[in-house]
């Protein structure tokens, strides 16, 4: 008797559990969040990682030995081409140029002198004064004393230029790096550090290498019409500096299937600097009245790629649709969707072709 009365009340117990449960609601809402397809004209871009080059760089050496005197610039200096940027004791080339010229005026009085005497045994050997054979080691004396002073102002030429070389110029426009030496200490011609590097900043390269699969529409643009390439900084991808093609190289790497490209940047604000890793996109052509969604909306299944989209009651439709390319977060449609129809952008993992949604407000 006890345990019929017990069974009773199980029952009595799970038939009241039952009627307290709601019935599943057959148009439960599943919260979705929404965009709308656009149609619009869209870059068509290769995007990579670059380094900033200088335009050109020079490596500042001393072409003669000697103390150096005087640095005329600090570092991080901007300077223009031609400026002084050091000066070395001249005073050891002073006194060769002037022990040069020193040489000249003696031997162009020897050369004068020797001339004189060509010209008095010329009339002496016409009247049989001379032997020709004198004459003839006369007149070698001169040729040798024209030969001594032809040398020496070859020499002055020399002592005139390492004098002046001991005023040292920039050789381009640019910005100077860190100084290696500093005023007093005792230089060598051609050392192999450089008294300063001159890197050229306005304007600049950006380096980047695509993969040798873009090679082909890559020459195909560039050998028409000015290819634009644009940098942007690595951290937040804000826009730099916006400037053109201007190398593709002659090779591609072998061992790792890319090219090396440049694109040239005017620089007018310095926003690029040499060495600093830069985000670029490439604009090879432009697809106009393309159909974007955001790449959010495209899912991956067994027939392939596909987005849900919402109808007018609030139902949705699981459509297949062909992609063309992804940029940014945006994808390209070729098929499948058509300019403003409602795709779903986040909760579709809850979603079925007989679903109803309820769009979440964005925040």
């Amino acid at each position: 008797m006890m345990k019929r009365y017990a069974v009773m009340l199980l029952a009595a117990v799970a038939a009241i559990s039952c009627a307290k449960e709601k019935p599943k609601a057959r148009d439960e809402k599943v919260p979705v969040t929404v965009a709308v397809a656009e149609q619009r004209d869209v870059p068509v871009q290769l995007r990579t990682i670059g380094s900033v080059q200088p335009y050109s760089t020079v490596a500042v050496r001393a072409q003669v030995p000697g103390q150096l005197m005087q640095v005329h610039f600090r570092e991080g200096d901007d300077v223009r081409r031609g400026a002084l940027l050091f000066t070395i004791d001249p005073r050891p080339y002073e006194a060769d140029l002037a022990k040069a010229r020193a040489a000249l005026a003696r031997d162009e009085a020897e050369l004068r002198n020797a001339e004189a005497e060509r010209t008095r045994y010329a009339e002496l050997v016409k009247k049989d004064y001379v032997t020709r054979e004198e004459y003839g080691k006369i007149v070698a004396s001169a040729e040798s004393a024209r030969a001594v002073a032809v040398s020496d102002r070859a020499e002055i030429q020399n002592a005139e230029l390492a004098l002046a070389y001991c005023s040292i110029h920039a050789p381009i426009d640019g910005r100077t790096g860190s100084l290696q030496v500093h005023a007093g200490n005792i230089i060598r011609a051609n050392d192999t550090t450089p008294l300063v590097v001159i890197n050229q900043v306005q304007p600049v390269y950006v380096q980047f290498s695509v993969p040798e699969r873009e090679l082909a529409k890559l020459r195909a643009t560039f050998g028409t019409a000015p290819v634009p390439v644009s940098a942007s900084s690595q951290g937040n991808n804000t826009a730099l500096a916006q400037g053109k093609l201007s190398f593709v190289d002659n090779a591609i790497d072998p061992t790792t299937g890319t090219i090396t490209l440049k694109g040239l940047f005017d620089n007018a604000n310095r926003a690029l600097w040499p060495g600093q890793f830069v985000n670029v996109s490439v604009t090879l052509s432009s697809r106009t009245a393309a159909t974007v969604v955001p790449t959010q909306a495209v899912q991956n299944g067994q027939r392939g790629q596909y987005v849900y989209v919402v109808k007018n009651d609030g139902a949705v439709e699981m459509r297949q649709v062909s992609v063309a390319m992804a940029i940014d977060q945006s994808s390209i449609i070729d098929k499948g969707v058509t300019p403003g129809e409602t795709v779903v952008t986040d909760g579709q993992i809850r979603l079925t072709p007989k679903s109803h949604v309820e769009v979440k407000k964005n925040l």
